[in-house]
């Protein structure tokens, strides 16, 4: 068993850290708002730190989940962050969604510190948080990794490396770039069979069975046919990724005609009021006059 610190018990952070205290880890945790951090300790044992710095220090493996590069920084460097205090030969396991370029600065840092630093983002939402199912999307050195997978395992279902520091951002960005173009084919499909006087229910029902058949259809359906959009990853958030991968596309030269049509669609949607809907909400714009 390994001693390890949590950064960040959002969505995602809250149930990671109950899954490597479940099996057995030994868990520190900080959160920016305290309240929460407290909670998970009232609730999960362990011990809270006021600092990242202070959740780093001593600790064989630090796991951080929060909301941009910003935040990753802010966490990671200065005198209060994690690197600041982090032990030689000790990894730092980035679960964020971050650009690339972020995990490479960061990579670079914890390399002259003398630890390991993984960027290694999920997929999977909050139910796979909660259920100990995420994808994980993994960038660093192999050695650094093989290090690591045991004790991500606590709350994956699979971790595979896939380049260097940056390529799990890279792998993140193209997860999301299929989502939103998926989410959006569903979407059309289902208002356009609404609009036909098909029963689409049936229609899904047949059309699931084939070629057409995707995570998205099979899960989410029937709260988009239904209005309800309470169901996972919020539309702000998918913004913030989207538009990494659109920043990303303009200095690797790619071409993502598609990906920019949806965001913008979720910019409609936000300003519907919808910036918490879950990304299934694309179907919302369809019905407006």
């Amino acid at each position: 068993m390994a001693k390890v610190a949590f950064l960040g018990l959002g969505v995602m952070g809250y149930p990671m850290a109950r899954h490597l205290k479940a099996r057995g880890h030994e868990v520190v945790v900080y959160n920016r708002t305290t309240a929460k951090a407290e909670k998970w300790v009232a609730e999960q044992g362990g011990r809270l730190a006021s600092t990242p710095a202070e959740a780093a220090a001593g600790q064989e493996f630090v796991f951080a989940c929060v909301g941009n590069d910003a935040d990753l920084r802010q966490v990671t460097l200065g005198p209060d962050g994690a690197f600041a205090a982090m032990d030689k030969g000790a990894v730092f396991v980035d679960h964020t969604t971050a650009s690339a370029e972020v995990a490479r600065e960061l990579s670079a840092a914890a390399a002259s510190g003398g630890f390991g630093f993984l960027d290694a983002p999920v997929s999977g939402g909050q139910a796979g948080a909660e259920n100990g199912q995420l994808t994980v999307m993994v960038g660093g050195e192999e050695p650094v990794f093989a290090q690591a997978q045991p004790v991500i395992m606590s709350f994956a279902k699979a971790a595979r490396l896939l380049g260097p520091a940056g390529s799990g951002q890279l792998a993140k960005m193209m997860n999301q770039i299929c989502i939103a173009g998926v989410v959006q084919g569903l979407a059309e499909a289902l208002h356009f069979g609404k609009q036909a006087g098909l029963d689409t229910e049936a229609v899904i029902d047949v059309i699931s069975k084939g070629a057409a058949q995707s995570w998205q259809m099979e899960n989410r359906h029937k709260t988009m046919a239904a209005g309800k959009f309470d169901f996972g990853f919020a539309v702000e958030w998918m913004r913030k990724d989207l538009g990494i991968a659109l920043d990303e596309a303009r200095r690797n030269g790619s071409q993502l005609p598609l990906t920019a049509l949806v965001d913008q669609f979720y910019a409609e949607v936000v300003a519907m009021g919808g910036k918490r809907w879950d990304t299934s909400s694309l179907i919302a714009r369809l019905g407006k006059k």
